[in-house]
């Protein structure tokens, strides 16, 4: 049996992204949870020493560390033949569904979210920009959802955890899903296996 372990932490969305892929893949891992908050050399030294760069996630398999959200993703999906990854034309929507979701909206709504914390380090500009991209990309994923329940079609794959990463969290960014999203954010929220971030990564 594989062994399986995640570091992460219920702050990020990149990691919550791999934590809900496995708890709807049905694949058994234990998770230990990283205080991305506090110094890096503070971190778990085991941790450290798989990972030298000390971001989350990193999921371990079998002992050998796998690093950055969207490769564990693919990782898992091709390995376990889970969420597309056992049929070609689903995993290659996997892909691209990843891939526009690194650059776009995986990239402004986790600054649009800083910003609401602190929006004294974003310029007006800059928060107009960020919305300006995050208007886009909420019409790119209602063209790509399209009449479609998930991403992926009937069932969620590895874009749909992708994408939920951030977008669970749109109303802290001070942001508003259109309606198309706002139909699947309630799809994904009702998934078996979906839970909070902190009951994800506990403390």
């Amino acid at each position: 049996m594989t062994d399986l372990l995640l570091y992460g932490h219920p702050d990020s969305g990149h990691a919550c992204k791999v934590a809900l892929a496995l708890r709807l893949a049905h694949l058994p891992h234990r998770v230990e949870t990283v205080d991305i908050w506090a110094p890096p050399e503070t971190r778990q030294p085991a941790f450290l020493a798989a990972n030298p760069a000390s971001e989350v996630p990193c999921l371990m398999i079998d002992g050998v560390p796998h690093v950055q959200s969207g490769a564990i993703l693919i990782e898992i999906a091709e390995r376990f033949g889970v969420l597309g990854g056992g049929d070609a034309a689903r995993m290659r929507r996997g892909l691209e569904i990843l891939f526009w979701e690194a650059n776009r909206i995986g990239m402004c709504v986790p600054q649009l979210l800083a910003a609401a914390k602190d929006a004294g380090d974003f310029p007006p500009d800059v928060i107009r920009w960020l919305k300006n991209r995050y208007a886009a990309d909420c019409a790119r994923f209602d063209l790509y959802l399209g009449q479609a329940p998930f991403l992926h079609g009937p069932e969620p794959g590895i874009g749909d955890c992708a994408v939920w990463g951030y977008t669970q969290w749109l109303d802290r960014a001070g942001l508003a899903p259109t309606g198309a999203m706002a139909d699947w954010l309630e799809r994904m929220r009702a998934l078996p296996g979906m839970a909070a971030p902190e009951v994800l990564f506990p403390a």
